[in-house]
């Protein structure tokens, strides 16, 4: 698909990783997983073919519709806040080579995340990479390797299978979370608390960004 998508693009820069198309970027604080609670600046990437049916930013998934912008102007619009720290989101950005992003991320002195659901090869240089595994399109063995955090979405009973399946594929000092999907929290979120008490290796994740009623 990623081939497919720069093509379609048919922007040489795209495929150097010199632009991105991005659906959004602002700072702000992380609303969930392992770093919830701080204050980081989020770059929104448009492109992703695994289409979960709970996602809620459909927007992203389609990179045509977001304009092209070089990367430098992106890291300068970061180098104007206090951003300590950035995260790098979707769609999914491991479909683009990110390694001249994280380089002047890097260079910057500022941190560098990941969100991705690990089905694409990464590139660059990360300081926290976070999985977040989807049954449309699973992840790569080599990336759940890499993964400091293991996000699972929670949609239902089954979900839980899905969780333990991947748990035994990262590394002993992986963080492993649950999330429940925003519109089913009331039904799963009561089945998610005696999880994690039975299985205490597992934290609960909320969006709390979403309860703040934030970006």
């Amino acid at each position: 698909m990623s081939k497919d998508l720069y093509r379609r693009i048919d922007d040489e820069s795209v495929i150097k990783g010199e632009k991105l198309p991005i659906v959004e970027e602002f700072y702000s604080i992380q609303g969930e997983g392992f770093h919830a609670g701080k204050p980081a600046y989020f770059i929104r990437v448009g492109g992703c073919d695994i289409a979960c049916h709970f996602c809620d930013t459909k927007i992203s998934w389609n990179p045509w519709l977001h304009s092209l912008i070089s990367i430098e102007e992106v890291v300068g619009k970061v180098m104007e806040t206090a951003a300590k720290s950035v995260v790098v989101t979707g769609g999914e950005p491991a479909m683009y080579d990110l390694t001249k992003l994280t380089n002047l991320i890097k260079r910057a002195s500022i941190a560098s995340f990941i969100e991705t659901s690990g089905a694409y090869p990464l590139t660059g240089e990360w300081d926290w990479i976070c999985v977040s595994p989807k049954q449309a399109k699973p992840p790569l063995m080599e990336n759940m390797k890499l993964a400091h955090e293991l996000k699972v979405v929670i949609c239902n009973l089954e979900d839980f299978r899905w969780a333990e399946k991947w748990e035994k594929s990262v590394n002993s000092n992986c963080k492993l979370f649950l999330q429940p999907e925003f519109s089913q929290f009331d039904s799963i979120i009561g089945p998610m608390v005696e999880y994690v008490k039975n299985n205490p290796q597992w934290n609960i994740s909320l969006q709390i960004h979403k309860y703040m009623q934030i970006p």
